[in-house]
């Protein structure tokens, strides 16, 4: 049986640049520093449609409508605009009220980074749902740590693809595979720290590794890695 990070190793040479783009996630920059696209994209993406050929598409459709014809500048011009507009582009009504709900609670600052950076500093694990972010409806803990990690703070998320690629590993180095989210998310930081990387690395590998038709998807979206 393989050592761990020898296994962990393979899958993560498949990845080259990932640092950067983690690098730039945790300095809070995706989406060119937008934290209104921030949200939008998490909030889009509580729902579990696949992120590259259905989120990205609609988050750059929403920048191009609102962000850059300046009708919605900030969170606090979110909150204001018409459910029923924004639909125009994303018709999944529980998005855009999470999403709503998310920009509430962060405009209370006047700096929407700012905010989401002091909130993600704050904000644990351990107790999450009793957090002012994971007591809003539709926000589960996946949710919860994508705002966390795009706030700075390097951890996983425990989404399907996540798991399923992580307890993979695992299971190669001859180690059970972990299902409760909260232990699966200690443990894939575990990983990380005892091979090298950094959780959120692991967490964006698994993403990348993905196949679509024949090519995976490092490659076949690297055009678009510079703006998420």
């Amino acid at each position: 049986m393989e050592p761990l990070k020898v296994v962990v190793d393979s899958y993560m040479e498949k990845v080259s640049g990932i640092k950067e783009l983690c690098d730039r996630c945790l300095r809070t920059e995706r989406w060119g520093g937008n934290v209104v696209l921030m949200v939008v994209d998490a909030a889009f993406n509580s729902i579990g449609l696949n992120y590259f050929t259905a989120i990205v598409p609609k988050v750059e459709e929403f920048e191009n409508k609102f962000v850059r014809t300046n009708k919605i500048k900030a969170l606090k011009d979110l909150i204001i605009m018409d459910i029923s507009v924004l639909r125009s582009i994303w018709k999944n009504e529980r998005s855009w009220s999470i999403a709503k709900e998310i920009a509430s609670f962060f405009s209370k600052f006047d700096d929407d980074r700012l905010a989401l950076r002091v909130w993600a500093k704050n904000s644990r694990l351990i107790g999450w749902e009793e957090d002012p972010i994971g007591r809003i409806k539709g926000v589960g803990l996946v949710t919860y740590q994508y705002l966390r990690m795009m706030g700075g703070i390097d951890t996983v998320m425990p989404d399907k693809i996540v798991k399923r690629v992580v307890n993979e590993i695992l299971v190669k180095v001859g180690q059970k595979p972990v299902e409760d989210d909260i232990e699966f998310i200690k443990k894939s930081e575990e990983i990380a720290l005892l091979t090298g990387y950094r959780p959120i690395e692991l967490c964006w590998m698994t993403w990348l590794i993905q196949p679509e038709g024949r090519i995976m998807r490092m490659a076949k979206y690297s055009n678009i890695f510079t703006k998420i």
